[in-house]
């Protein structure tokens, strides 16, 4: 693959495992790693960031081939495998760190999320507008080892059963088309 062909995204909606373990399925997906954007301390830890005091959100950085998948293919996916209309929570998870937002890599990143959310509210998807955070991506830090691959380790463990699988259900369902060969049968 090009350098040219390769894009990349950093997104928050709740939980970075559940995004995770999204877009690791997703063809055109090189790579999803875990971990934290979008606050004031450099290398912060899973720690400080459930401390809520370091103003990051658990987020995933995409990379992607953009030949197979494009950036909007890609904010699609998100908006649907979460809920962008609840301030600073996803479900249980409950904080800024749980955040909804877009960090963009550049001004057509910006352009192509706002644009995104406006369709969407215009469309009304949901019943209440929608919240994510479009900001300029100003660092973005990998989570621990453990927070790596986090579904396909322990996707036996509660969490995984009860908020992960159920998302990954109605991924599979709605965007068969975009599913890697392997997860699609």
């Amino acid at each position: 693959m090009d350098a040219h062909d390769t894009g990349s995204a950093t997104l928050a909606g709740g939980c970075f495992w559940c995004l995770e373990a999204v877009f690791e399925q997703v063809k055109g997906v090189e790579k999803v790693v875990s971990g934290y954007s979008g606050g004031d301390v450099i290398q912060p830890t899973y720690r400080q960031v459930c401390s809520e005091t370091t103003g990051h959100a658990e987020a995933v950085q995409i990379t992607f081939d953009s030949k197979i998948i494009s950036y909007d293919e890609i904010l699609d996916i998100f908006f649907a495998i979460h809920d962008p209309t609840t301030l600073n929570r996803q479900g249980y998870d409950v904080g800024a760190s749980y955040r909804s937002a877009i960090f963009f890599h550049s001004p057509e990143q910006k352009l192509a999320a706002e644009n995104a959310i406006a369709a969407l509210d215009e469309a009304k998807t949901w019943s209440s507008a929608i919240v994510t955070e479009v900001t300029s991506l100003s660092g973005f830090y990998p989570a621990e080892d453990e927070h790596q691959q986090y579904y396909r380790k322990n996707n036996n463990a509660p969490y995984c059963q009860m908020i992960i699988s159920p998302k990954l259900v109605k991924f599979r369902k709605e965007y068969l088309d975009k599913l890697k060969p392997a997860v699609s049968t």
